[in-house]
């Protein structure tokens, strides 16, 4: 990603406002921009990435699921682009993935919002399959339907009867959205989409709880020992004592 990329998007949303709530954001430690030292230490940080979601997914499936073979059961914790990840891992192994929060994950379902408006996460919110019950043989048997279209995102949902997403079903999941960060655009899409298919979902938006002034790089803010409170607070709501 290019600095105009990062500061548009994720440092110094105010300056671009590429999306009406941008203007709210004011917890980034710093001005967001080139030449700030934080900024810069940040920017330092970001490593590419490859370009097939799909080879991601397959990839990051067949080593995570060894690692949690090893190391689970888990709390999966997510953010943006590795969203998805939790979904797959979730599905691969329910029986290891005690509870999963997604801060801002990937999304919304089938189309790219905001930024672009191209076709993405065939399944609905990954681009390889999950278990769906009745089962999916290609995604066109989701029957994805539209419900609302804007100029910044589209709301396309499964067809109803929606499929459950039979393993995800079975995994308690946090939603965190902030309250300038793009996602605060789409998130309910992605969240609809969950409680569709049967998946125990809350979805949290940080104003809501007097949690200000936040982007989509929440827990790097000022403010980020505050949301790693609500974080364990749900954390210990759902998961029995000696799971926690």
């Amino acid at each position: 990603m290019n600095v105009y990329t990062i500061e548009s998007r994720c440092t110094a949303t105010a300056k671009y406002k590429l999306w009406p709530q941008a203007a709210l954001h004011t917890q980034w430690p710093g001005s967001g921009t080139k030449g700030d030292p934080v900024f810069d230490a940040f920017y330092k940080s970001i490593v590419p990435n490859l370009t097939s979601s799909v080879e991601v997914s397959q990839l990051v499936k067949a080593a995570g699921t060894q690692l949690l073979d090893r190391i689970g059961p888990v709390v999966l914790v997510t953010h943006s682009q590795s969203g998805f990840l939790g979904w797959i891992l979730g599905d691969a192994r329910p029986h290891l993935v005690r509870a999963i929060v997604a801060l801002e994950p990937s999304g919304p379902p089938f189309q790219q919002a905001i930024f672009a408006s191209t076709p993405s996460r065939a399944y609905g919110i990954t681009d390889i399959p999950l278990t769906f019950d009745p089962p999916v043989l290609s995604p066109s048997d989701l029957t994805p339907v539209t419900l609302e279209q804007t100029p910044l995102y589209t709301n396309i949902q499964q067809a109803h009867p929606a499929r459950r997403l039979a393993h995800l079903a079975c995994i308690p999941v946090l939603v965190m959205t902030s309250e300038s960060g793009y996602h605060t655009v789409y998130d309910h899409c992605t969240v609809q989409f969950m409680r569709d298919a049967g998946v125990d979902v809350t979805h949290v938006r940080l104003e809501a709880l007097g949690i200000r002034g936040n982007g989509h790089m929440m827990f790097m803010e000022r403010n980020s020992a505050e949301i790693a409170e609500v974080v364990e607070k749900w954390i210990s709501k759902v998961l029995p004592t000696n799971e926690g």
